[in-house]
């Protein structure tokens, strides 16, 4: 079975492949802009489903198309990637020294059938110096990611705690997402084993 991934992110990549999984990557091109839910949790699961309906669409039937996107919530209010240094700084900012939620939203899509679903966590950072995020935001890291931190990198030392699914925050929920790959006659654990054995 062919298996494409439906995203340009090198962390959902990384974590399927460090699962032992093969795939071709297929990026959506979408204007996520567009779309419009009045919840985090709709919102990401709108938009992982346009996006495995635009790669579906443009391959072979019998593949299967995983699909992300994640979102950072801070009281309500969605933080997508910083436009810029100033506007990366403003979200480290208003996030320090408080608890923010993450959600990803997860679409698998074959021929016709097609399962979606999403994962909540909450991320408390702690509270950050000006210094602190004057010299993270040196990193280059907050630019590419939704509230303008990258928790598997240096953004770890800005976190104190989490609560839920860790690699959720990275963006790809692998215990919900392996679950429901059985549903399409994958199983990661037992490729994992197979992968090893060879």
């Amino acid at each position: 079975m062919t298996v494409i991934l439906a995203s340009a992110s090198p962390r959902r990549s990384e974590l399927l492949r460090n699962l032992g999984l093969s795939f071709v990557i297929c990026p959506a091109d979408l204007d996520e802009e567009s779309i419009q839910e009045n919840t985090p949790s709709r919102l990401v699961e709108a938009i992982s489903s346009a996006k495995a309906s635009k790669v579906a669409a443009e391959s072979d039937p019998n593949a299967l198309v995983i699909a992300a996107d994640t979102v950072v919530v801070l009281d309500g209010v969605v933080l997508g990637k910083p436009a810029n240094a100033d506007a990366a700084k403003q979200m480290l900012s208003a996030l320090s020294g408080k608890t923010h939620e993450v959600y990803t939203g997860v679409t698998l899509r074959q021929g016709v059938r097609d399962v979606c679903f999403h994962e909540r966590s909450e991320v408390q950072f702690r509270t950050l110096s000006e210094e602190e995020i004057g010299a993270y935001l040196q990193t280059g890291e907050p630019m590419d990611k939704a509230g303008s931190y990258g928790i598997q990198g240096v953004g770890a030392l800005l976190v104190s705690e989490i609560r839920g699914d860790y690699f959720n925050v990275m963006g790809l929920p692998l215990c919900r997402l392996g679950l429901a790959l059985q549903d399409f006659g994958l199983n990661l654990l037992t490729l994992a084993a197979e992968t090893t054995r060879g």
